[in-house]
């Protein structure tokens, strides 16, 4: 329909139980709550799940819970698969024999507790508690649970979602904007507004500028694609800056199909165009902002004409797309990861924020709203550090180099000073690694082959999860069975509202991540862990978190759940501060509630003291990928394709889904887009296996997915495959190596600040596969990796880079 609050207005709320949590419809018990993790993205939809006789049975999305309004995608709808599924991990394990040989006893949940404890009470007197590295896996419902896990039971520092090099998730983003404007900007797509659409004070965004971000297939970052669906419903028009033909793209007034690695070139040629043409809006400028002669000066010469061989995208096109942002009623920006997985993170943040900012679109309806999470809910990383001895802390493994890292802005360490020291043993041992929800080998880690090898000088790995993995597999002493979402009490603010899960079933002996952390809590700390339950914990989450006067939030975790009040929506909690516009004007955001922004001059920041303090540029600014058409030539002649990844689908989230019958019927193998024209330029055809390999010798295989989606000179793949039908026993470990592309990054080379990483910007070739051809785990086990590493070092680069920095 054309205006999606038509479909709100008639909507029969009674039919829906309208104010009631659970009741019985057809000898089902229904219960009205929501789907996190596990399995699942990042978002929190609302979902009526249909229990008999204590099993899930079917889910279907909840019209009456205004974060979602009863839309979800196909692994939510198939959450009956996966959490009937029998390869579920039923039982704590203890591995019998070396790692890797896939040889498993059952014990108890007391035995392992009682195992893990000694192990973890003698680390600590012998080796100290830095020595412990806690990691989970990406930012979804254990990311306040498991970092007061590792302050107050283990007492390290060291927590992680270990893998990335150069934090390249999410937090170049969230520190970026931090020092910019003193808090986070999120497109306002109504989601603050309990009434959402009907909001007297909102409207459509005028444009909705989607920047390397697929928000349909990702949902990321708590953000739900289908808002902007709904924006453009109501007539938004698109700006899409994506090296791929996306749905946004294909819809778009302009899409610029940027070079992998090149968006600071494009970020800087639209504000070049914004300031000369005399497009920025004055006033919030001469009143809100700080440095723009600065940032005048620094683009003054990056015109399209300039940007367009760099970054491959036409002059006239960045020109028409910086035109339509500025004389727009408002324009909202939904930027996703490929800001972090390119060199020039922090510069392209940087020269989008300013954007956003100096075109007026700061905190107003429809524009780009500045949110906080939920009553102040906010802990996450940091979450209990007081219980860690200084003297501790202080040894928490950060770069040495980067200012970033130093400055504590980031409260997790940093992957690859975990790594520097597994392998080379500086500052000190790695003794112990906790695992929780997290499939490194598969999924995030830079050079997975290099991960394993290190993980492996690791004298004890505890994994906890829903399924074996290839990470459990290859790595753990001891694996822990994870409940699913519908079989966890818990709770989150990811923004706004706060939201809620309710447990309506079990599988076996699986354990909630709340229960696993507790449980183990009360038995190595328990002065830090007095909560008789889950729900009591949550309530202290909620209401508590050792904050000087709490939170702002002051009903229980079951009350949250089952009453819902006039700021509630059945399980949900809505608060006003993130739905107030304007909260610069009125002294919202500063600690000393004067009006402006929580910075140190008390506006947006165009050249960054924040940055600068961190030793980073203040100003945008653009790295050229490690390798590329314009750093290395040479290497670019023998390997011509640019190849990035890390696109989302439908029917997987990151590594999970694998095991899922219904999902590999929709998608059963690994894709990697190619052109047309590089399909037959290279002598490959669709659907056929090929190998990508790059300079390092480096190789995987996926099928060929020939399309229009991405340029000629350019291929697509996907990441975290492993075939859970394959032999998970090493060398195999379920087929991960084979068609993993992280099989082509790399550790240890970061951007300014020790932050982003050229994931998305890798050269390479492709070729048919042959029968008979070698395969990557085959290369692993019998030479341990593609080309050899100094431990702690990058790799030697193949030609050095001839062009690096463009300010």
């Amino acid at each position: 329909m054309a205006d999606y609050r038509e479909f709100l207005e008639k909507l029969d709320r009674k039919a829906y139980h309208e104010g009631e949590w659970q009741w019985q419809e057809d000898g089902y018990t229904v219960t009205r709550t929501t789907h996190w993790s596990p399995p699942g993205c990042h978002m929190g939809c609302g979902v009526l799940l249909y229990t008999k006789d204590g099993k899930l049975e079917r889910v279907e999305g909840d019209p009456l819970n205004a974060v979602a309004n009863g839309k979800l995608c196909m692994r939510c709808l198939d959450l009956p698969e996966a959490v009937n599924h029998p390869d579920r991990l039923k039982y704590p394990l203890r591995r019998f024999g070396e790692r890797g040989q896939d040889r498993w006893e059952r014990i108890s949940w007391d035995e392992a507790y009682d195992e893990i404890t000694e192990r973890v009470l003698a680390i600590k007197e012998e080796h100290g508690s830095e020595s412990i590295v806690v990691v989970h896996g990406t930012g979804r419902n254990i990311g306040w649970q498991v970092p007061y896990f590792a302050s107050a039971c283990m007492e390290t520092p060291n927590v992680s979602t270990f893998g990335f090099t150069g934090f390249a998730c999410y937090l170049p983003r969230m520190i970026g904007t931090s020092a910019k404007y003193g808090d986070m900007i999120i497109v306002d797509a109504s989601q603050a507004h309990p009434d959402r659409y009907a909001n007297p004070d909102w409207q459509a965004p005028g444009v909705v500028l989607v920047w390397g971000n697929e928000p349909i297939k990702s949902n990321a970052d708590g953000f739900l694609g289908h808002w902007l669906v709904q924006c453009v419903q109501m007539g938004s028009k698109i700006v899409s800056v994506d090296p791929r033909l996306t749905w946004w793209g294909a819809r778009a007034a302009y899409w610029l199909p940027v070079r992998p690695g090149t968006d600071a070139v494009a970020a800087m040629a639209l504000l070049n165009v914004v300031i000369e043409e005399d497009l920025y809006d004055h006033d919030f400028v001469d009143r809100w902002c700080y440095g723009f002669e600065a940032l005048a000066e620094r683009v003054a010469d990056k015109t399209p004409e300039w940007a367009a061989p760099i970054c491959e995208v036409d002059a006239e096109a960045l020109r028409g797309a910086a035109r339509l942002i500025a004389t727009s009623s408002s324009c909202a920006c939904q930027w996703g990861l490929a800001f972090e997985q390119q060199i020039a993170a922090l510069g392209v943040t940087e020269a989008v924020a300013d954007l956003m900012a100096i075109t007026g679109n700061i905190d107003n309806p429809g524009g780009n709203a500045l949110y906080r999470c939920a009553f102040l809910i906010e802990k996450r990383y940091g979450l209990g550090d007081e219980y860690i001895d200084p003297e501790v802390y202080a040894k928490k493994l950060i770069p040495a180099t980067s200012g970033i890292n130093e400055s504590n802005i980031v409260s997790c360490a940093d992957t690859d000073a975990i790594l520097a020291a597994i392998e080379t043993g500086e500052p000190y041992p790695i003794q112990m690694f906790w695992i929780q929800s997290s499939n490194a080998l598969a999924c995030a880690s830079m050079d997975p082959a290099r991960t394993r090898a290190a993980l492996m000088k690791v004298p004890f790995i505890v994994v906890a999860d829903p399924f074996m993995t290839p990470t459990a597999q290859a790595v753990a002493d001891i694996v822990l069975p994870v409940a699913m979402s519908c079989e966890r009490n818990s709770c989150r603010t990811w923004w706004t509202p706060v939201r809620t899960m309710v447990k309506v079933t079990d599988y076996y002996e699986a354990k909630s991540d709340e229960q696993i952390c507790l449980e183990l809590g009360k038995r190595i700390k328990p002065e830090h862990w007095p909560w008789a339950d889950d729900k009591e914990w949550c309530t202290w989450y909620l209401t508590d978190q050792l904050a000087p006067g709490g939170t702002e939030y002051d009903r229980t975790w079951e009350d949250t759940v089952q009453n819902p009040s006039e700021n509630s929506c059945n399980g949900t909690a809505y608060w006003d501060w993130d739905a107030t516009y304007h909260k610069y004007e009125k002294g919202m955001l500063r600690p000393d509630g004067q009006p402006g922004f929580n910075t140190p001059t008390g506006r947006i920041e165009l050249w960054s003291f924040g940055y600068d303090h961190w030793g980073v540029d203040p100003l945008p600014y653009h790295i050229e990928p490690p390798e590329s058409p314009l750093s290395t030539p040479k290497t670019f002649e023998e390997f011509p394709l640019i190849l990035s990844g890390g696109g989302r689908s439908f029917e997987f989230f990151h590594s999970e889904h694998r095991q899922l019958p219904t999902m590999r019927e929709f998608h059963p193998d690994p894709l990697i887009m190619v052109s047309p024209e590089d399909c037959k330029r290279f002598g490959v055809r669709d659907g056929a296996w090929i190998w990508v390999e790059n300079s390092r010798g480096a190789r995987f295989k996926q099928k060929v997915k020939e399309t229009i989606e991405v340029m000629p000179g350019r291929v697509h793949a996907e990441h975290g495959w492993w075939f859970p039908e394959q032999d998970g026993a090493e060398p195999n470990f379920y087929g991960t190596y084979d068609s993993n592309l992280n099989n082509m990054t790399e550790a240890f080379r970061t951007g300014q600040g020790g932050i982003g990483s050229a994931i998305k910007s890798m050269l390479c070739k492709i070729y048919p596969v042959q029968e008979g051809d070698v395969l990557p785990h085959e290369v692993i086990a019998e030479k341990g990796n593609f080309a050899p590493y100094e431990p702690g070092k990058p790799y030697q680069p193949v030609e050095e880079p001839v062009v690096t920095v463009m300010s």
